[in-house]
């Protein structure tokens, strides 16, 4: 069976302000039960991020930062990793594999409607 990244991708996304807290993320985090949050564009010459709980972890507490000072968008990775819809999941799988990624976002016509993270694949190849 040929799958392609939309037929496994989570097409449910959680975007937060450059400029809120880590603390906020945290929270939402914990609310919605996910690992990761998009970042939105600080503004116009600035881009998609994404922040996880791996950063959370290994760039605030591992530093002994406040999460309540650190801002989402000094810690966000940028730009996002993206793939366009209709991708072949095995390229994909390639491709996160060859650059060592958790998650990729998925663009139709130019804006992002979905994500796929290793958890997804293992759920839909299972």
């Amino acid at each position: 069976m040929l799958l392609r990244v939309e037929d496994v991708m989570n097409r449910r996304l959680e975007f937060i302000e450059a400029d809120a807290s880590v603390k906020e993320a945290i929270d939402l985090m914990l609310e919605r039960r996910i690992r990761s949050l998009l970042v939105k564009p600080r503004d116009e010459n600035d881009c998609y991020g994404v922040v996880t709980a791996r950063d959370i972890v290994f760039g605030v507490f591992a530093n002994d930062l406040d999460p309540n000072n650190v801002k989402v968008g000094d810690i966000a990775s940028k730009p996002i990793v993206t793939v366009p819809k209709g991708t072949e999941l095995k390229d994909v799988i390639r491709f996160m594999k060859r650059f060592n990624i958790a998650r990729v976002f998925v663009l139709d016509d130019g804006r992002i409607v979905g994500v796929v993270a290793l958890m997804d694949i293992m759920k839909a190849l299972r």
